[in-house]
């Protein structure tokens, strides 16, 4: 497996390789990997990828100013192994100060599908996605790029990106993996307590029994059900930050739950906040 810590090294090997006819894969991650991120890179194999890249970068322009950058787990050395084991053959680790050059000042930004749900409670997230993600997909040369399900806003924001920009790649979008309690793996979930990933569980809960009384009653009015969500997170202990139901590829709010609407979900737990979605 091939490491890369420079991007413009990385960008001429994946060139190299686009001309010798290799198939590209890019998975991108802020590291501490787990099985979630493992699973993206298994999409990649099956998919018949010659090549697969995993960038490891904690991207400092996507996090807000009293967010959790500074103390966002890292472990390389382990995340190396990982990738290595799963079958990766090139990953790529590179500095803020290499991705980000002395008076970087162009930035790729999103006008629509960010203005809700997280995009308004997190100001410039989105646009540190999908500058950092633009610049990824310029160096890997991808034929295709593998995402998560879980970040549900962010890969539709991607794939409206690489539509409206001309991307020539194809954005694949894998199950969310989760926990054998139902929580939705995640980086930040080392930060939670026994007791808050106990509690967090009414997140997946929440989501499933959704799932369950749409597919029995096939259409299901929201409001009604938006406050009933909220009830059952809320006696978990969690802090509701917002319980959305919006159509599936344009992020617009809906007044009913039916097939091909997405239930998006963001709570505190404790002082995590974590997401988690389902597709009626």
């Amino acid at each position: 497996m091939k490491t890369f810590t420079e991007p413009k090294k990385l960008q001429k090997w994946c060139a190299a390789k686009r001309m010798e006819g290799r198939k590209i894969a890019l998975v991108p991650t802020m590291g501490y990997l787990h099985e979630g991120h493992l699973s993206l890179i298994e999409a990649a194999r099956k998919k018949g990828a010659d090549e697969i890249v995993v960038s490891v970068f904690v991207n400092p322009v996507q996090f807000g100013p009293n967010e959790d950058y500074d103390k966002y787990p890292r472990d390389e050395k382990a995340d190396l192994a990982k990738c290595r084991k799963a079958g990766a053959t090139a990953i790529f680790f590179p500095t803020p100060q290499n991705m980000y050059l002395d008076a970087h000042s162009v930035y790729v930004n999103e006008e629509t599908l960010s203005a809700g749900l997280c995009g308004a409670r997190r100001p410039g997230h989105f646009r540190g996605v999908c500058t950092v993600v633009a610049k990824l997909f310029n160096l890997a040369h991808p034929h295709f790029a593998v995402f998560g399900q879980k970040d549900f806003q962010q890969e539709t924001i991607i794939r409206r990106m690489v539509r409206d920009l001309n991307f020539d790649l194809e954005i694949v979008v894998a199950p969310i993996v989760r926990e054998p309690s139902g929580l939705a793996r995640s980086s930040r979930n080392t930060y939670l307590s026994a007791d808050e990933k106990s509690r967090a569980r009414a997140l997946s809960q929440s989501l499933f029994a959704a799932q369950a009384d749409v597919k029995a009653k096939k259409t299901v009015p929201w409001k009604a059900y938006q406050a009933k969500i909220v009830k059952k997170l809320e006696a978990a202990g969690l802090k509701v930050d917002y319980v959305e139901a919006v159509d599936g590829e344009t992020l617009e709010p809906v007044k009913r739950l039916e097939k091909g609407v997405a239930i998006l979900l963001a709570v505190y737990c404790g002082k995590t906040r974590l997401i988690d979605n389902a597709v009626m």
